[in-house]
């Protein structure tokens, strides 16, 4: 009997030892994974570019004439009063060179108007002489009407050639005016450089259009321009904007007066304003060979002037534009989601396991989603879930931490 009794113990322990044994190699192992809490916390959405700084107004001087622009009395950086700094000085353009052929045919144009001014010298005698003449008709058929000798009519005839030889000699006294100016222009056409000298009085000074600071010069050196040459440009550095090169697509989602951040140009981050977006896009090629429509915005930095020291005209910066905030969002990181067919899904946690859940998320981030159905607060999902993981499956914690959403 006890010999039965200890029997049968023994087999109970074996068959204890064995089903443990069953158990462990059946038994699955769990998957190590890093959990988040989900909680609730502000959203930020923005819209992340490249931009540069601009001065607000800006005013480039131009040549007002045809010459010689002389050295440049300012350099760059130096201040200008409106009105009363002189930013550029031109010369205006002496006569070029003449050759072979200009100066024979020049020449030739005097010899013309000399003898047109020979021809008016003498067609001005022979009126002067036909005056005269009439002058004398005239007076003498007077005194013979006086006498009853002569007619009315003859009278009347005399006084009309008087008037015509007054004409005629008032026309060759202008026709002796025009060639003296034909000569005069033919003449001055013969005229060199060299004849000309130098008249330090000769230039026309230009004065700066605004106060501020030059902040560009064409070409420093004297050279000749044309009306309309840029010489320089001059604007106020403290005055500045920001423009950045944004996709159309981004543009149109940007509210009104949407504020931004400005960082890594060198200082303290710096805020800013939407003010205008322009209203015409234009084509470039991105650097993988795309076709984009992009736009510029402009923004204010609405910052003090004293943060900003040092950023001047044509500065590299970044800006973070808000497109949109909540401030009290349900979140979970970007990383706990995942695609199934159309729809979102996680991984949430119930004890020591997990289950598959469909989600229904808004706006997002970088790195947070905001949940609008399947999650409440509290509940803890699977950040990168691995294709290890399946619903109903075991799981083991690796780590616990809880990100701040930015």
């Amino acid at each position: 009997m006890a010999h039965t009794r200890r029997n049968i113990v023994f087999g109970v322990l074996a068959a204890a030892i064995a089903g443990g044994l069953i158990y462990v190699t059946v038994r699955p192992e769990p998957v190590p994974v890093d959990l988040h809490e989900v909680s609730r916390g502000p959203l930020v959405v923005t819209v992340d570019v490249d931009g540069v700084t601009r001065v607000v107004d800006m005013f480039e001087v131009a040549a007002p004439i045809t010459g010689v622009a002389q050295r440049s009395p300012v350099e760059v950086g130096d201040p200008v009063i409106s009105g009363e700094t002189v930013v550029a000085r031109v010369e205006p353009v002496s006569p070029g060179l003449l050759d072979t052929r200009t100066r024979l045919q020049s020449e030739a144009a005097v010899r013309e108007a000399e003898a047109s001014l020979h021809v008016a010298e003498t067609e001005k005698v022979r009126a002067e002489e036909d005056r005269a003449y009439a002058q004398s008709q005239h007076d003498r058929i007077r005194r013979l009407l006086d006498r009853n000798v002569a007619s009315l009519t003859q009278l009347e005839d005399a006084q009309q050639r008087l008037a015509v030889a007054n004409a005629a000699l008032d026309a060759a006294e202008a026709r002796i005016t025009q060639a003296r100016s034909s000569l005069e222009r033919a003449e001055a056409a013969l005229v060199e450089t060299s004849e000309l000298g130098q008249n330090p009085a000769c230039c026309t000074p230009i004065y700066a259009p605004s106060d501020g600071v030059v902040l560009a010069i064409d070409t420093i050196s004297e050279r000749p321009v044309s009306a309309g040459n840029r010489l320089l440009t001059v604007g106020d550095p403290a005055k500045l904007e920001i423009v950045a090169d944004l996709l159309s697509s981004d543009a149109v989602r940007l509210p009104d007066q949407a504020r931004a951040s400005i960082e890594r140009w060198g200082g303290p981050h710096l805020e800013a304003r939407l003010t205008k977006i322009e209203p015409a896009a234009r084509t470039e090629v991105s650097a993988l060979g795309i076709e984009e429509q992009r736009v510029d915005a402009i923004f204010e930095i609405t910052s003090p002037a004293v943060e900003r020291a040092g950023l001047g005209h044509d500065f590299a910066v970044f800006l973070r534009i808000v497109e949109y905030e909540e401030e009290d969002a349900l979140l979970i990181p970007l990383s706990a989601a995942f695609r199934v067919g159309d729809d979102w899904a996680v991984f949430r946690t119930s004890d020591d396991r997990v289950e598959r859940i469909w989600v229904e998320l808004g706006r997002r981030n970088a790195r947070f989603a905001a949940v609008t159905a399947g999650l409440t607060e509290g509940d803890r999902v699977v950040e990168h879930p691995s294709d290890e993981l399946t619903d109903g499956a075991l799981i083991l914690e690796r780590t616990t931490f809880s990100e701040t959403p930015q």
